[in-house]
């Protein structure tokens, strides 16, 4: 295995700190982004009690870290998913892993990429009343983090970290501008399980939306390679991000939900409720929530690219994918075959499906995005399944039940309330084939790795070779 990997191309190993995978991973998940598009759709479903909703994913989401908190400490790789599930399941299941993932990636990437160009020109208008073509302003969006990224590790997290903390600031202020402006609306009532419309099902209701205001909290994992001490500090990071956002969303539902006045079904019809709440409590200040939300999609774009263009990399580094992918720049030590090509294929699904549906940036955004999410969160359980199997296998003296397999298998069962929200029959079209279009790409994606993983008998070495400490 140590002569697989010495003849590969490496990352700049140690080039990132705690501190900078933490923010990178916060603005990955991109709180105002996340939650201008999704806030609505939980309250809609959960009532008032969006806090309860928010508080059960926030829990939801820390069992799914320990899993790759734990697969970090032992084999930590920027290979991340791909690695943690060949190691434990086998190099076909790895091979699979490899697909499927990568185009769920790829797909809820590409909503980033729309909402970019659709959002902006939301905020031009806005600010100056000018009309930009969306589709123009998603090139150059792709081509700023494309350039960055392929820049260096250090220089891309650092303005995704800008970007996030301006945007953290700019939401912080909304926030407490409308707590201040709402006084008599001030209840705990949102932090009562009692005030779930539908009680359970309420909770259900919203729930799935609520994980995805979490979606990228694995960002650090696939830092790992150039992450300083990462057995230590991605475990760290993927809990304190998690915890961090889950906080901070808490005040912005208590928020919003103050400044509509505790009226819930207002909350679900508006199109973007922070944006609504900050109209009727200080329009004054309702720029600085569209130049949130701006950096919030452009610090998530940086971000994401870094991470999941790393999967890709990783997987052709090892031999999963086509070798291409694993080349390093030769200057910037960094994977930029790897990112340009998952750059360019989010563009270019913006243009075939989105314009050549004719749909605007916004509704691509949610078409996109839940398709995407379907192969993420089956990854995100499929993981959490391996961990003990993982443990079994190479640790066996170190397996602990309570953490390697109540734990992960309480994240499982936590997981199937937002698959199911997702692929139940009887949704409205294109909705209604997205859990078609993922098991299709799922059986295409088992049929590679069984095929791979009997052309190349030394896949079974290949897979974890990478150790990002080594």
């Amino acid at each position: 295995m140590a002569s697989i990997a010495t003849t590969g191309e490496r990352l700049q190993k140690g080039t990132l700190g705690l501190p900078q995978i933490v923010a990178s991973t916060m603005a990955n998940i991109a709180p105002a982004m996340s939650f201008f598009f999704g806030f609505g759709v939980i309250a809609g479903g959960a009532g008032i009690a969006t806090p309860v909703t928010i508080i059960t994913a926030m829990i939801a989401i820390l069992f799914l870290t320990n899993t790759l908190a734990e697969f970090t400490r032992y084999r930590p790789s920027t290979g991340s998913f791909v690695t943690f599930m060949g190691l434990a399941f086998g190099p076909a299941t790895g091979a699979a892993v490899s697909v499927f993932v990568t185009f769920g990636y790829i797909v809820a990437a590409s909503s980033v990429v729309a909402v970019s160009g659709g959002w902006f020109a939301q905020t031009l208008h806005f600010f100056t009343g000018a009309n930009v073509p969306w589709p123009v302003v998603c090139v150059v969006a792709a081509a700023i983090a494309g350039f960055l990224v392929m820049r260096g590790i250090g220089l891309s997290t650092r303005w995704a970290a800008i970007f996030f903390y301006f945007e953290f600031v700019l939401l912080l202020v909304g926030a407490i501008v409308m707590l201040v402006a709402n006084p008599g609306f001030l209840t705990l009532a949102p932090f009562e399980p009692s005030h779930l419309a539908g009680g359970l099902a309420g909770l259900g209701a919203g729930f799935p939306l609520a994980i995805y205001l979490f979606i990228g909290w694995e960002n650090s994992a696939m830092l790992a390679e150039e992450t300083a001490e990462p057995r230590r500090n991605v475990p760290l990071a993927l809990v304190s991000a998690t915890l961090a956002i889950g906080v901070f969303y808490i005040l912005l539902a208590y928020a919003t939900t103050v400044a509509f006045h505790n009226n819930a079904t207002a909350i679900g019809k508006s199109d973007v409720p922070f944006i609504d709440a900050m109209k009727a409590s200080a329009p004054g200040l309702l720029a600085l929530a569209y130049l949130a939300g701006l950096t919030s999609i452009l610090s998530s774009l940086i971000a994401l690219t870094n991470s999941q263009a790393r999967i890709l990399f990783n997987s052709g580094r090892e031999g999963l994918l086509p070798a291409f992918f694993g080349k390093i720049h030769p200057h910037h030590r960094t994977p930029y075959i790897a990112t340009w090509a998952f750059l360019l294929i989010a563009l270019a699904s913006v243009f075939i499906f989105g314009l050549g549906r004719g749909i605007s940036a916004l509704d691509y955004f949610g078409d996109s995005g839940t398709l995407g999410t379907i192969p993420v969160i089956l990854v995100y359980m499929g993981t959490n399944l391996a961990l003990p199997v993982f443990m079994l296998r190479h640790h066996r003296e170190q397996f602990r039940p309570v953490k390697h397999m109540v734990v992960p298998v309480l994240g499982t069962v936590f997981m199937l309330f937002p698959l199911w929200g997702l692929v139940q029959p009887g949704q409205d079209w294109p909705f209604n084939v997205f859990p078609y279009v993922a098991l299709a790409v799922l059986a295409v994606s088992v049929l590679y790795g069984a095929t791979l993983a009997r052309r190349m008998p030394e896949l079974a070495q290949r897979i974890g070779a990478y150790m990002a400490d080594d």
